[in-house]
């Protein structure tokens, strides 16, 4: 039996041992956190190993236009995306070791030519300090809870909502992308544009179902407008004098995919559609990122694993269980989200199964969470914004820790972009050399079979043989790799 509080103290302090190097300011930033977790169930034995194998931090991503067809830059580094990242890091080192002949305490041979699976008794459990942006964040408040979001006024039609300019507003996120950390480029228009993305300095709370300290004050202290039609209303118990308040959710900034249904944007628990793909939103352009919810639905029918390290194993990887932080959050919003949505899902390739996890919550919430940065905040630190950087540690011998931001190694110049010192250790290019490097360690006898998946299985064959990579692959790594790449 799992015990969320237990696991959420092992990922906290993992994080306390890290360096200062990208860490919030205290009482000023505040930043997500997630974590994968390897457990080890001894045979004959009640013992089990819990020990944290990757963990990031994070709430941002880039825009659409500065994403790399050459895979150098780190799309999304919401802190779930930069944890699984960091944990195939960790799983293509274990393979290496087992390959080599060194042993690995995750990975066993199996039945099949060149396949390699779990040890008996190993699973891995994914920790995250807050509810998934996207879907599973859409939640319904009770009572006790204000509204992270300003109220919404139905002076406006939907339409027009969706259209609506608020100059103050603007000004007040023109000034707080200004308060955001960012590399240290000669060219700051450089990094503004790389900040464009999902969770920027807005999205620190629309794609948390929060919103900015300001708005956060605002919202607190000026009671929900009256709606001009009809509205589901509710007093907390016991509590017969106090003015009714419009029901309401917390709010994801996460957009709608396009093409698809569209939120109504109406007042209070109208405001969202429940169930629908979205994508991560940025300040001023489209983003091509899921929601954290979407993506940890896939990864519970396709895998954490990635389609690289799927030449390699007999079954997909999926987490056992999934622990969220304290904070708020649904089980029934965390259920529709994650498992419901995929369980009509059929006809998986072999190996390939509708796994959803086991969903805990915690009682202990992160240090260094939006609320808890609230509560310690001081006069004269400035506006409260998220941390600009992005963590990632994971439990392998060589540069074990990777500080990124914009996409790029934290304090990178502008002169250094475009080169090997510029990209974060979980880019796909990086990620993809590292795979190859498991290829050549690999005896050509011990290989997968080359019929499995195209340009992938024949990559390895030109490996194995010390052949030269086809024009074009270095640049485009996922190109003919099976769907299950997409990550």
């Amino acid at each position: 039996m799992v015990d969320a509080d237990e696991i959420a103290k092992l990922c906290y302090e993992r994080f306390q041992q890290l360096p200062r190097r990208g860490k919030p300011e205290p009482g000023r930033e505040w930043t997500l956190l997630a974590a994968v977790l390897r457990i080890t169930r001894r045979a004959n034995s009640d013992t089990v190993e819990k020990e944290v194998v990757s963990l990031g931090t994070g709430t941002k991503c880039i825009g659409q236009t500065a994403m790399s067809p050459s895979g150098e830059i780190l799309n999304d580094s919401h802190a779930e995306v930069i944890a699984r990242r960091g944990c195939v890091r960790y799983l293509i080192q274990e393979l290496h070791r087992a390959v080599s002949g060194g042993g690995s305490a995750v990975f066993c041979q199996a039945e099949e030519q060149g396949k390699w699976r779990l040890h008996p008794g190993v699973s891995f459990l994914f920790f995250t300090s807050h509810t998934p942006c996207g879907d599973a964040a859409i939640i319904a408040m009770n009572g006790s809870q204000s509204q992270p979001c300003p109220p919404v006024t139905p002076a406006h039609s939907p339409e027009e909502e969706r259209g609506r300019g608020d100059p103050k507003r603007k000004d007040e996120e023109s000034s707080e992308v200004k308060s955001i950390k960012r590399p240290r480029q000669e060219e700051p228009e450089t990094a503004e544009t790389h900040l464009e993305e999902p969770e920027t300095a807005e999205t620190h709370l629309e794609d948390r179902g929060e919103r900015r300290q300001s708005s956060l004050s605002k919202s607190c202290e000026d009671p929900p407008q009256p709606a001009e039609e009809p509205v589901e209303r509710r007093s907390p118990p016991d509590s017969p004098g106090l003015c009714p308040q419009v029901a309401d959710v917390h709010r994801t900034g996460a957009k709608c995919v396009s093409g698809g249904p569209a939120d109504p944007l109406l007042p209070g628990e109208g405001y969202h559609c429940t169930g629908l793909l979205r994508v991560k939103p940025g300040r001023g352009e489209p983003t091509l990122s899921l929601s954290c919810s979407d993506k940890l639905a896939r990864w519970g029918v396709l895998g954490f694993q990635g389609a690289l390290l799927s030449l390699y194993l007999q079954e997909a990887l999926y987490y056992s269980t999934l622990v969220v932080g304290g904070g708020p959050y649904s089980q029934e919003a965390m259920t529709r989200a994650l498992v419901t949505r995929c369980s009509c899902v059929s006809a998986l390739p072999a190996g390939f199964s509708v796994c959803p996890p086991q969903l805990l919550q915690s009682s202990l919430e992160f240090p260094f969470s939006q609320a808890q940065t609230e509560l310690h905040h001081q006069a004269g630190q400035g506006r409260i914004s998220p941390c600009g950087a992005a963590i990632s540690w994971c439990n392998v011998p060589e540069q074990p820790l990777d500080v990124t931001a914009n996409g790029y190694k934290h304090g990178v110049t502008r002169k250094a972009l475009g080169t090997a010192k510029a990209r974060s250790l979980l880019c796909k290019l990086e990620l993809f050399h590292s795979f190859l490097s498991l290829v050549a360690a690999t005896e050509p006898t011990a290989l997968p079979p080359p019929s499995q998946g195209g340009r992938a299985a024949h990559l390895l064959g030109l490996q194995a043989g010390g052949s030269e990579l086809p024009a074009g692959l270095a640049a485009a790594p996922q190109s003919g790799l099976p769907s299950v790449a997409s990550h």
